[in-house]
């Protein structure tokens, strides 16, 4: 009996895990409050395993094993970093192709938007990526430790909306200030939790002095934006 190809798109946030399988749909599920992801990187790979292998047998139809996994990874990630997350996908998945995808190009995906220039800024728990993407790559990028879990008790995003404007001022000392000054005209693409965060887009336009757009659906683009390239992939006549 011939089955048709699977493909899995993982998002292993700090704040939240979620998996998407073709004809399946997404599966979410709370990384414990930073104890499995930590800033961005895994904190317990075993703990990681566990909780993938639990979303996926969550689906209504169980997924076999996947021809080919794309999992998000935060900008600026280091080979460390990109090999704990490795092992996490190999255990939970033993899938015959692993492909990684900066988070904030996987939300431009998801979004629609990765013709020309544009600045995308994710928002996570505990992690802010802000990146320079030129005709949907990533050329220039910056990351904070620092995320919505981290702001005060009264929500205010001052400190948030300083780490962002270091950002876009580091960006703009790079030899990429050209495509940076187009992108900004374009507006920031906001995604990740923080995109809902009251008050928190209007801050950033007001401290930046440019437009800003929330994505369609700012927690899953990157997700999206994953899966399509996770079946893009597999479409691919290379792909064996």
């Amino acid at each position: 009996m011939t089955t048709s190809p699977v493909a899995l798109a993982v998002d292993l946030g700090s704040s939240t895990a979620s998996v998407w399988a073709t004809g399946r749909g997404v599966v979410s599920a709370p990384t414990s409050a930073g104890a499995l992801v930590r800033r961005g990187r895994v904190a317990d790979v075993d703990g990681c395993v566990a909780l993938l292998t639990q979303l996926v047998n969550r689906f209504p139809q169980p997924a076999p094993v996947a021809d080919i996994v794309v999992a998000c990874r935060p900008v600026l990630s280091t080979e460390a970093d990109q090999e704990l997350m490795r092992r996490v996908i190999d255990g939970a998945f033993a899938p015959r192709r692993t492909l990684f995808i900066d988070t904030v190009r996987a939300a431009a995906i998801g979004s629609g938007a990765t013709a020309g220039n544009l600045l995308v800024v994710d928002i996570g728990a505990q992690l802010t990526e802000t990146a320079l993407l030129e005709h949907g790559r990533v050329t220039a990028a910056q990351r904070a430790d620092y995320g919505i879990r981290d702001l005060g008790r009264d929500g205010t995003t001052g400190l948030l909306t300083d780490v962002i404007a270091q950002h876009v001022a580091n960006l703009r000392a790079t030899d990429h200030a050209g495509a940076l000054d187009e992108a900004t005209a374009r507006g920031i693409l906001l995604t990740g939790d923080g995109a809902l965060h009251p008050g928190l887009p209007e801050a950033l336009a007001t401290a930046l002095d440019v437009r800003v757009h929330r994505a369609a659906d700012p927690r899953t683009a990157a997700l999206d934006g994953a899966g399509r390239a996770a079946m893009s992939a597999l479409r691919h006549p290379g792909f064996a």
